[in-house]
């Protein structure tokens, strides 16, 4: 695709999308923190014009909302300005959230994988086994997390691995479901060609149903990634934890700091914006290297 035809249709969007949000952003911004600065003109007895009046209105140091070039600023002296090793940097605490989240999407991938071809083979667990996988999934997480992480803490196990688990919690459920469905895929006439070939169940499942079930992996994936980056934020909650951004989150709304707290979230945001980006190259990759078209 050419430069002119990728801004208009595809960058154009996405910047007009862009513009509208930080617009309302900024007025959202203005109506929440104006009674707020009302009130502290009145008690210093301050007589501002209305532009003067808005500027200190996004200008608050612990606004109710913060307007977004508060936030960006923030952003860039916990990124650009800070060393990574910092424990105030945004790159170190999202390298902490990273690390349990990659370890629970594997782990998460996995057994739904596993899951998954153990409910399209053996019809029991079908019948057995999906129904408790889908209730599973209506308890909420906040609610899953503090028992996981103290029951492990009990037997002595902290750090990474409970918020891991939290991930694997989240992660597991989509990819079982995209994976059942996938492996479900290839139509009737495709499974009785393969058994005029005399096919093995084996050579079925790696012949057939894996390659029709790729497509489907990759982009329950996309949703797993996502939901694996919530569980270790979720997870880093009831620890009181020192770092990730669960702890910048805990400590912004402990010290009401709410710029931090908007910062920790847009950078959690663009964190899983890339893990997902990352997914869908692997999964172009995947689709060239099978033959496939590329999008």
């Amino acid at each position: 695709m050419s430069h002119e035809k990728l801004f208009p249709h595809r960058i154009l969007p996405v910047a007009t999308i862009m513009l509208i949000i930080v617009a309302i952003w900024y007025v959202a911004a203005i109506l929440m923190n104006a009674p707020f600065q009302r009130d502290m003109d009145q008690r210093g007895n301050v007589v501002t014009g209305e532009m003067e009046f808005i500027a200190r209105t996004l200008a608050q140091p612990k606004p109710i909302l913060p307007a977004p070039h508060q936030v960006a600023q923030n952003l860039f002296d916990n990124t650009v300005m800070r060393s990574v090793t910092s424990n105030r940097s945004l790159i170190y605490h999202g390298w902490v959230t990273l690390s349990s989240t990659m370890v629970g999407f594997a782990f998460g991938t996995l057994l739904g994988i596993l899951i998954a071809v153990g409910i399209v083979h053996v019809k029991a667990l079908e019948r057995s086994l999906m129904p408790w996988i889908i209730a599973s999934q209506m308890v909420p997480i906040l609610a899953v997390a503090p028992m996981v992480i103290v029951v492990l803490g009990a037997i002595g196990i902290t750090g990474l691995l409970p918020k891991a688990v939290i991930s694997t919690y989240l992660s597991f459920f989509p990819v079982a479901v995209g994976m059942v469905k996938g492996l479900r895929s290839p139509e009737l006439i495709q499974l009785d060609l393969m058994r005029t070939y005399n096919a093995s169940t084996a050579q079925t499942f790696w012949k057939l149903r894996v390659p029709a079930s790729i497509p489907f992996l990759f982009t329950s994936m996309k949703v797993a990634v996502a939901a694996s980056l919530v569980g270790a934020i979720v997870g880093e909650l009831p620890t009181g934890a020192v770092a990730g951004i669960g702890s910048k989150l805990l400590a912004g709304a402990y010290y009401s700091q709410t710029i931090d707290i908007w910062a920790a979230l847009i950078a959690g945001s663009v964190l899983a914006a890339v893990l997902v980006a990352i997914v869908g190259i692997v999964a172009g990759l995947v689709n060239r290297a099978m033959g496939g078209r590329p999008a």
